[in-house]
C-alpha cells in the first residue's frame, strides 16, 4: 500500500478533467448555437462554411444591387412617361396647325406652345437624375449592375439621349440665320435658299417674287419713270414666295425702291442691325408648325420621336423584368447556400443536449469517485495502530 502516489485518485482526476473539458465544449455549443466555434472544432468544416458565408453575403448584396438598378430604371422610365405625354400633345398641335382653317396668328400661338413643350423635353432629359447621375442625356452608357457574388457577374444598361434635339423635334427652323443680299432668311431644312433681284424689266409697276429650283427671285416693279417698288411691296412679295418655299423670312431690312444697286447697298448697310434684331427675337427649339406644309411634315417627325421614346421605354421595362427575375434567383440561391452552411456550422441542439447530459453525469460521477479515491490512503492508518 502506497500513499505518495495515489494512482486511483490521479486517474480519477484525469478523467474528471476530460469530463470538465467536454462539458465546457457542450455548454459553448449550446449557448452559441454553433457546432464550430473555433478552427479546432472542425478545421475543414470551418474553411468550407466561411466560403459559403462569403457567397451568401455577396448574393444578398447582389440582390440589393439589383433592387437599386430597378429604382434607377423606374426613375428613368417615369420621366419618359411624361416625355411621351409631351410628344402626344405636340403631335396633337401639329395636326391642329396642319388644318388651313387656322390663320397665321393662330399658328403663331400654336408655335409658342410647341416651343415650350420642346424645351420641356430637353429640360426633362437634362434634369432627371438618380443619385446625382443624369439619366436621359446620353451619359448612361454601358452602366454596370453587379448582380452576382463574384467578379464579372454583372449586366450592362445604356439609355439613349431623350432631349428634343436627339428626338428630332427641336426642328431646324430657328437654328441658323442666313443673310443673302441683305435679307435675313431662316431656313427650315438647312438647305440654303438663294434670294436674288431680277433685272428691272416691264412697266406694270408691280413687284413680284417667285420660288423656283431652290431660289427666290424678286422682280422689282417699274414703270416709265424707273423702279417704283416700295419696301412694303418687296416684303409682301418675299413673304408670299417664302411660304411656297417652306421657309421663314425676316424682312425688317430697309429698301428705298430706287434701283437694284442702291437697294443692295442700302440693305448691306443695315445687316448688322438686322442680325442683332434676329438674335434678340430668335427662338431656341420648337418644331416648326408656322405653315400648313411645315405642320403636315411635323406630324411624321413627331411620330418618329414617339416611336423612339417607346423603344427606349420598352428596353427599360424589359431590363426591369429581367432584374426582378434576377432578384428571385439570387434570393433562392442565397437561401439554399445558407441552409448548406447551417448544416456544416450550426449545432444539432437535441444531439448536443444529449451529449451535455452525458458529460454532466460523468462529471458528477468522477467527482464522487475522486472523493472515494482520496479516502483510500487512510486505510494505511490501520497498520500504524
Amino acid at each position: 500500500m502506497r500513499i505518495n502516489n495515489n494512482m486511483m485518485a490521479m486517474n480519477t482526476h484525469r478523467q474528471l478533467g476530460i469530463n470538465n473539458t467536454a462539458t465546457s465544449k457542450s455548454l459553448e455549443k449550446l449557448s452559441s448555437g454553433f457546432r464550430i466555434n473555433r478552427a479546432g472544432d472542425d478545421a475543414a468544416g470551418l474553411a468550407i462554411s466561411e466560403k459559403m458565408r462569403a457567397q451568401v453575403r455577396g448574393l444578398n448584396m447582389a440582390s440589393k444591387n439589383a433592387q437599386d438598378g430597378i429604382s434607377l430604371i423606374q426613375t428613368a422610365e417615369g420621366a419618359l412617361t411624361e416625355s411621351h405625354s409631351i410628344l402626344q400633345r405636340m403631335r396633337e398641335l401639329a395636326v391642329q396647325s396642319a388644318n388651313d382653317t387656322n390663320v397665321e396668328v393662330d399658328r403663331g400661338e400654336i408655335q409658342k406652345e410647341m416651343d415650350q413643350l420642346s424645351s420641356e423635353l430637353t429640360r426633362i432629359a437634362n434634369d432627371t437624375e438618380f443619385n446625382t447621375q443624369t439619366l436621359l442625356n446620353g451619359d448612361i452608357k454601358d452602366t454596370k449592375f453587379h448582380i452576382g457574388a463574384n467578379e464579372g457577374q454583372n449586366i450592362s444598361l445604356s439609355i439613349g439621349a431623350m432631349d428634343a434635339k436627339t428626338l428630332g423635334v427641336d426642328g431646324t427652323a430657328y437654328t441658323e440665320t442666313k443673310v443673302i443680299d441683305g435679307i435675313n432668311v431662316t431656313n427650315m431644312s438647312d438647305v440654303a435658299v438663294k434670294i436674288k433681284f431680277a433685272e428691272e424689266t416691264g412697266t406694270t409697276g408691280k413687284t413680284t417674287a417667285k420660288f423656283e429650283s431652290g431660289e427666290i427671285t424678286i422682280t422689282l416693279g417699274k414703270d416709265g419713270t424707273g423702279v417704283v417698288a416700295t419696301n412694303d411691296e418687296v416684303k409682301a412679295a418675299l413673304e408670299t414666295a417664302a411660304k411656297e418655299a417652306g421657309v421663314v423670312v425676316s424682312t425688317d431690312d430697309t429698301f428705298d425702291g430706287t434701283a437694284k444697286t442702291t437697294a443692295t447697298a442700302s440693305t448691306t448697310a443695315v445687316d448688322a442691325a438686322a442680325k442683332a434684331e434676329d438674335a434678340a427675337n430668335s427662338r431656341e427649339g420648337g418644331i416648326d408648325v408656322s405653315t400648313q406644309k411645315a405642320a403636315d411634315k411635323a406630324i411624321t417627325v413627331i411620330n418618329n420621336a414617339v416611336e423612339t421614346v417607346s423603344t427606349e421605354r420598352s428596353k427599360l421595362g424589359a431590363m426591369q423584368n429581367r432584374l426582378e427575375h434576377t432578384i428571385k434567383n439570387l434570393d433562392n440561391t442565397s437561401e439554399n447556400l445558407q441552409a448548406a452552411e447551417s448544416r456544416i456550422r450550426d449545432v444539432d441542439m437535441a444531439k448536443e443536449m444529449m451529449e451535455f447530459t452525458k458529460q454532466n453525469i460523468l462529471q458528477q460521477a468522477a467527482t464522487a469517485m475522486l472523493a472515494q479515491a482520496n479516502q483510500a490512503p487512510q486505510t494505511v492508518l490501520q497498520l500504524l495502530r
